[in-house]
C-alpha cells in the first residue's frame, strides 16, 4: 500500500494495516484513520444512520419497557451498524415468540381423551372449548370440511340437515387457495399419520391442526417482515403488530393469516415500484381472502389524484402485436412490451392499472380451474355469504342484542337470503368508499397509501353484516403503518382481543354458567367505537400532516412507490369540487 493509499483510506475514515504488521493476514493490526487499534479490518462505512426512528428516545411507553435491556438509546450510538441483531431479526424473534404463546392458548383443545373401548377423541367434554377460550375454527373444520375423508375440496359435497330438519347440499365454503391449503396440511397430516415419526400414534385431527398452524405461522412472519420492510425508518413500529394481543388470540383461529401475507407483500412490491408483481401478490391474497383485493381501490384513487393524465412519451415503443412472424419478431415485440410496461408503470396511473389488471388475472387464473372443473363447489363460497344472516360479531347484531330488533328482513327461515341486509350493507359500504375517496381528493395534502388502506378496511368490517373475530388481524398491520400511536394502537388491540373472553362465554351458555349476549355485544360496541376512534385520528393526520410520526423529519410516504414525493398536478383535471383545497407543493 502506497503512502498515497494510505492517506486516502485514511481520509475515507478507513483502516489501514499498522507498519509493524505489514499485510492482511491473521497476525495484522489495523488502525483507524483517529488512531485507535482494532483486531480486524473497520467497515468502510462508519455512518450512524440516524434518521430512523428511535422509540427509547420520543416514546414514554418504549423508553420505560426499555429499562429491561438498558435503558434508551445513547445519544452517541451508532444506530443501524449492528451485524446480527438487527431491528428485524428482532422483530421476527419476538413474533415467534408470540406466535408459540398463540399456538398455547389453542393447545388445550387438540387434548385427547379416551372412551371406555380405548377409542381416542378430542377432549371437548362440558364445553371445554370454551370454557379454556382454546376453540379454532381449524379443528371442527377438519370433519365439517369432510378433510377427514381425503376427499378433495370443490368436488365432495354432502348433504347435511337443516335447522328446520330439512337437507341442502354442502360443499367446501372458503376461497380456492384457503380451501387448497386446507386440503394441503391434511395430505401432510395423513402422510405423517402413517410413518414411524413421533406423535403419529395421535389423532389425525391433531396432527392437522399442528400442520396448519405451522404454515400459518410461516405466514405470519412473511406479514411482520413485509410490514417492518414497508415501514421505512420506522422498522421499530412493527413490534406493535409482532407483539400484538391480536396475535395471541387470532393467528391460529381461521386461516387469515395467508391473506395477510400476500396483502403485505403486495403492498411492499407496490413500494418498491413493482406494480406487476404487486398486482400478482393481491391476487393471490384476494383468492385467499376477498380483502386483499380491496386494497386495489386506495391505490387507484391516490394515483388518479397525483396523475396529470397526459399521455406518456414513449407508450407505443417497439413493434405492434401484428408484426409478429416468427421468433425473431415475437422477441422484439416482447421486449417492446417489457418497455413500453416500463414507461407506463413510472407515472401513478399506469402503475395503478398494471397492478389492478395484474391482480384481476391472477385471481382469475387461480380460480379459473376450479370453477371449470367443479362449479357448483366453487360456487359455494359466494352462495353462503349470499344467504349469511347478521353475525354475531356486526353492528347490525348489536342493535338487534339491545333492542330486539328483528332485523331489515324479519324471520328468515334456513338459507333464505337477507335481501334488504345485503343491500344496506352494501350500500353503506359503496357510501363509505365514496367518502374515503373524496377525502383522498380533496384533502390538502395527499394521504398516504397505509392511510387509505386501513380506512378502507375498517369501513368495511363495520359495515359488512359479517365480522369474523379474526379479521381483525386484517387491521394490524395496516393500523401500525397508517397511525403509529404505541399506546392508542396497545389499547384499541387489547379491547379486541378482551372480545374473545365474552364471545366463548356467551357460546357456552347461560345453562352452564355462561354470559348473557349483551355482556357480549357491548364489548362488540366497544371494540366498534375503539375502531371509529382510529379513523378519526388517521383523518385529523390527514388533515395535519405535520401530527403524522410518519411524515416528520421531511418523509412523505414509504409505502407510497411511484406516489411518494410525487407532487399533485400543476393542471389538475379533477373538477373544482374535487380538486384539493390548496396546492400541496
Amino acid at each position: 500500500m502506497t503512502e498515497q493509499q494510505v492517506a486516502d483510506d485514511r481520509a475515507a475514515g478507513g483502516s489501514v494495516p499498522a507498519a509493524d504488521s505489514p499485510g492482511t493476514g491473521p497476525d495484522a493490526v489495523y488502525h483507524s484513520g483517529a488512531g485507535y487499534i482494532s483486531p480486524a479490518p473497520l467497515a468502510p462505512d462508519l455512518r450512524s444512520a440516524d434518521g430512523r426512528d428511535k422509540p427509547s428516545r420520543n416514546d414514554s411507553l418504549a423508553a420505560q419497557l426499555s429499562t429491561a435491556v438498558g435503558g434508551p438509546v445513547g445519544d452517541h450510538a451508532l444506530i443501524g451498524r449492528a451485524r446480527y441483531w438487527t431491528p428485524l431479526r428482532v422483530l421476527l424473534a419476538f413474533a415467534v415468540l408470540f406466535l408459540a404463546l398463540g399456538w398455547s392458548t389453542k393447545a388445550a383443545c387438540i387434548q385427547q381423551t379416551s372412551d371406555g373401548n380405548g377409542q381416542l377423541s378430542l377432549d371437548w367434554n362440558n364445553g371445554r372449548q370454551y370454557v379454556a377460550m382454546c376453540y379454532s375454527d381449524t379443528v371442527p373444520l377438519y370433519g365439517a370440511e369432510r378433510l377427514n375423508e381425503g376427499a378433495f375440496p370443490y368436488k365432495k359435497y354432502w348433504i347435511e340437515q337443516t335447522s328446520e330438519g330439512g337437507t341442502e347440499v354442502r360443499y367446501m365454503e372458503y376461497p380456492v387457495l384457503s380451501g387448497l391449503y386446507q386440503y394441503l396440511a391434511m395430505r401432510i397430516a395423513k402422510t405423517y399419520d402413517m410413518l414411524p415419526l413421533p406423535g403419529a400414534g395421535a389423532l389425525q385431527v391433531v396432527i392437522y391442526f399442528n400442520v396448519v398452524a405451522i404454515g400459518l405461522a410461516l405466514a405470519w412472519l412473511v406479514t411482520v417482515w413485509a410490514t417492518t420492510r414497508s415501514a421505512g425508518r420506522r422498522p421499530w413500529d412493527v413490534a406493535l403488530l409482532v407483539c400484538s394481543p391480536l396475535v395471541i388470540v387470532h393467528a391460529f383461529t381461521n386461516f387469515d393469516a395467508i391473506a395477510t401475507a400476500f396483502a403485505a407483500t403486495g403492498l411492499l412490491a407496490w413500494a418498491r415500484r413493482r406494480p406487476v408483481l404487486a398486482g400478482v401478490l393481491l391476487g393471490l391474497g384476494g383468492a385467499a381472502k376477498l380483502y386483499p383485493l380491496l386494497l386495489l381501490g386506495p391505490l387507484v384513487v391516490l394515483c388518479l389524484r397525483a396523475d396529470p393524465l397526459h399521455r406518456a412519451p414513449g407508450a407505443r415503443t417497439g413493434p405492434p402485436l401484428s408484426s409478429i412472424r416468427d421468433l425473431d419478431t415475437f422477441l422484439d415485440w416482447w421486449e417492446g412490451r417489457r418497455r413500453r410496461l416500463e414507461v407506463l408503470s413510472a407515472r401513478p396511473l399506469g402503475a395503478a392499472g398494471a397492478t389492478v389488471a395484474a391482480a384481476l388475472l391472477t385471481w382469475g387464473l387461480v380460480n379459473l380451474p376450479i370453477a371449470l372443473l367443479y362449479p357448483q363447489g366453487w360456487r359455494e363460497f359466494f352462495r353462503l355469504n349470499t344467504t349469511r344472516h347478521a353475525d354475531p360479531d356486526s353492528i347490525y347484531n348489536v342493535i338487534t342484542s339491545f333492542t330486539g330488533w328483528t332485523g331489515f328482513d324479519g324471520r328468515l327461515v334456513h338459507g333464505e337470503a337477507p335481501g334488504v341486509l345485503n343491500m344496506v350493507s352494501l350500500a353503506a359500504f359503496a357510501l363509505a368508499c365514496l367518502a374515503i375517496a373524496y377525502l383522498a381528493l380533496k384533502a390538502p395534502h395527499r394521504p398516504r397509501v397505509a392511510q387509505l388502506c386501513f380506512l378502507l378496511i375498517a369501513a368495511f368490517l363495520l359495515t359488512n353484516k359479517v365480522w369474523s373475530p379474526q379479521y381483525s388481524l386484517w387491521l394490524v398491520p395496516l393500523a401500525v403503518l397508517a397511525l403509529p400511536h404505541r399506546r392508542i394502537l396497545l389499547a384499541w388491540m387489547t379491547i379486541d382481543a378482551l372480545v374473545w373472553v365474552p364471545r366463548m362465554y356467551y357460546y357456552l351458555g347461560t345453562d352452564r354458567k355462561g354470559l348473557p349476549e349483551q355482556w357480549f355485544t357491548a364489548t362488540v360496541l366497544l371494540r366498534d367505537l375503539a375502531v371509529l376512534a382510529l379513523c378519526a385520528l388517521v383523518i385529523r393526520q390527514i388533515y395535519r400532516p405535520a401530527e403524522d410520526p410518519v411524515r416528520r423529519d421531511y418523509a412523505d410516504d414509504p409505502l407510497g412507490g411511484v406516489l411518494d414525493r410525487a407532487p399533485d398536478p400543476l393542471l389538475p383535471w379533477l373538477p373544482e369540487p374535487l380538486r384539493p383545497k390548496q396546492s400541496s407543493r
